[in-house]
C-alpha cells in the first residue's frame, strides 16, 4: 500500500480573504436552485441505470453496493458571531457529511489514504468502468438534495487527509467558503490528484472559481464536464 508523504512549506492556513461569510444573495439562491434541479432531474433520467449499476456492482464481488465515507464540507463557523452563538472548540476545516458512490473497490480496501494511480490494484473490474466515466459518483446527487453538496464545487477530502494537506499547502481551507461539488472547474481542468503540487494547482483553480462563482459559471462547468465524462478525460 502507497503512503502519502508530505513535505512542510509553513504559512497559515487562512488567507486574509478567506475569512469572508457566504453571502444570502439572490445569486447564491439562483446557484442553489440550479444546481437543485439538475440534481433531481439528473436522478430522474438516471434511475434505471443506476439500477444496472447496483446489480453489477453486487453480483460482481462481495460487498455493499454503496461506499461510504466522512467527508469535510463548507465551513460556516465565519457566520457565528452573534452573542450566545455555541462555536465547536474543535475546528474540523468544516462540517463532516456523509458521501455516497458507487463501490469500486473490494471491500475493505476504500479508507486507505493514498494517491490516485492507473492500475490500482484494490479496483474491481466493474468499478474500473465506473471510474473511466465517472458513474460512481451519480449517488452523490442525494447528497446535493441533503444540503452537504452542489453539482459544482471543490471536490470534498476526507478529514485526516484535509487536516493534513491545509498543513502543508498555504490558504487550503480557503476552498471551505462554498458547498463542495461532485465536479468542479479544477475538475474539468486537470487530472486525479498525484502529488502535493496537484493539490497546489487544484487549489489555485478552486479559488479562481470562487471568486467568479454564479449560476451562469456553474452552468458553464455542467456542459464543460459532460465532454470530460464521455472522453474519460483524467479519469483512471
Amino acid at each position: 500500500m502507497t503512503s502519502i508523504e508530505f513535505k512542510r512549506t509553513g504559512g497559515h492556513p487562512f488567507a486574509a480573504g478567506a475569512a469572508s461569510s457566504l453571502p444570502k444573495s439572490r445569486r447564491e439562491r439562483l446557484r442553489r436552485a440550479l444546481n437543485v434541479s439538475v440534481a433531481v432531474i439528473g436522478l430522474i433520467l438516471a434511475a434505471p441505470l443506476m439500477l444496472v449499476i447496483a446489480a453489477l456492482v453486487k453480483l460482481t464481488s462481495r460487498g455493499s453496493v454503496f461506499y461510504t465515507q466522512e467527508r469535510i464540507g463548507v465551513d460556516r463557523r465565519r457566520r457565528a458571531t452573534e452573542p450566545g452563538v455555541d462555536r465547536r472548540r474543535l475546528d474540523d476545516g468544516g462540517r463532516k457529511f456523509t458521501i455516497y458512490k458507487f463501490r469500486t473497490m473490494r471491500e475493505g480496501n476504500g479508507d486507505a489514504e493514498v494517491w490516485a494511480e492507473p492500475d490500482d490494484p484494490r479496483v474491481t473490474p466493474i468499478g474500473r468502468i465506473l471510474r473511466k466515466y465517472r458513474l460512481d459518483e451519480v449517488p452523490q446527487l442525494f447528497n446535493v438534495l441533503r444540503r452537504d453538496m452542489n453539482v459544482v464545487g471543490p471536490r470534498p477530502e476526507q478529514p485526516s487527509l484535509f487536516k493534513k494537506i491545509r498543513v502543508h499547502v498555504r490558504n487550503y481551507q480557503a476552498r471551505q467558503q462554498v458547498l463542495p461539488g461532485i465536479t468542479g472547474w479544477a475538475q474539468v481542468t486537470q487530472r486525479y490528484d498525484s502529488s502535493i503540487e496537484d493539490v497546489k494547482g487544484k487549489l489555485a483553480l478552486d479559488m479562481e472559481y470562487i471568486g467568479r462563482r454564479s449560476a451562469a459559471e456553474d452552468f458553464r462547468i455542467m456542459v464543460k464536464t459532460v465532454p470530460v465524462v464521455l472522453f474519460k478525460r483524467g479519469a483512471w
